[in-house]
């Protein structure tokens, strides 16, 4: 592995290149990419591709990406915009790319704005609220634990954020009504260490999860798209919104092994199976 950044005048954008460049064997490079995460947690699903070139990244005001454009928000159009720049300074395009979570979001955008740098996206989990039939309430519930974290911190927070991505079905009253909970019942800390910067519980990424497909676009682009979706999400929301956005696109979403986070191994708290993940995703990328 290689370290490198590019620098530009908005950013100076960390990646990493797992591999020779250009490739040795003339596949595409396999681009991971994540929101809110950085690079450090696709470490297992890396391992598992010792015969690809891969490359992963910082997004911009994330890890090691130090953002110089006076902004503190994460823009799926501006994100998108950094890997179109990324690609053409590696010089390897058009790229396969892989995107989790908000990562998926940012892939749907480039390939919406830049379809020639990408042959192949796999769209895992996007959290996209605009496909939801109950969208309005999901946006309550998304404020719901915001609200949560502005007013009692970290703990607090990120347990509203865990009963609001594991309740099943649509946000209803009887969600509403229900207590928030308390963060010692999942391990967090109760203590407010004062900080309302988190990327994930903050109103910084509601550009992510708020983002409208351009339709349209996705459709003409002739890279292909598939949307994929964690075995265990079952109707929970980041499960409903993958269901969701594939039939939009006219398509079924494809299953993957775990959770949300099913590539990652046991340097992350939530462990998945990245074993199997990286299998599945090998059969997936194939023409």
């Amino acid at each position: 592995m290689t370290t490198h950044t590019l620098v530009t005048d908005e950013v100076d954008l960390v990646h990493d290149v797992h591999g020779p460049l250009p490739t040795a064997d003339g596949q595409p490079v396999l681009l991971l990419i994540g929101q809110p995460m950085d690079a450090s947690g696709f470490t297992s699903l890396v391992s598992h591709f010792p015969d690809r070139t891969v490359v992963t990244y910082d997004p911009r005001g994330l890890g090691r990406s130090t953002r110089k454009d006076g902004r503190t928000d994460h823009d799926p159009h501006v994100q998108a915009r950094d890997l179109h720049t990324l690609i053409g300074e590696l010089g390897a395009g058009p790229v396969e790319l892989f995107g989790s979570s908000g990562g998926a979001v940012v892939g749907l955008t480039l390939v919406a704005t830049h379809p020639e740098d990408v042959t192949v996206l796999v769209a895992h989990e996007p959290p996209l609220i605009p496909v939801l039939p109950d969208a309005p309430a999901a946006l309550r519930a998304r404020d719901g634990f915001q609200e949560v974290y502005r007013d009692r911190g970290w703990g607090a927070g990120m347990a509203g954020f865990i009963a609001m991505t594991s309740w099943e079905g649509e946000f209803t009253e009887e969600y509403f009504a229900t207590p928030a909970p308390d963060p010692a019942a999942y391990g967090l800390p109760v203590q407010d260490d004062g900080s309302r910067d988190d990327p994930l519980l903050s109103d910084l990424s509601n550009a992510v999860s708020s983002h409208r497909l351009d339709l349209d676009a996705l459709l003409a682009a002739p890279t292909r798209v598939v949307i994929a979706v964690a075995e265990e999400s079952g109707s929970t929301f980041t499960g409903r919104t993958s269901h969701a956005t594939a039939a939009l696109l006219d398509r079924e979403a494809v299953v993957f092994p775990s959770h949300h986070g099913g590539f990652a191994g046991e340097e992350n708290g939530y462990p998945g199976r990245p074993e199997e993940f990286a299998h599945r995703l090998r059969e997936v990328l194939k023409p």
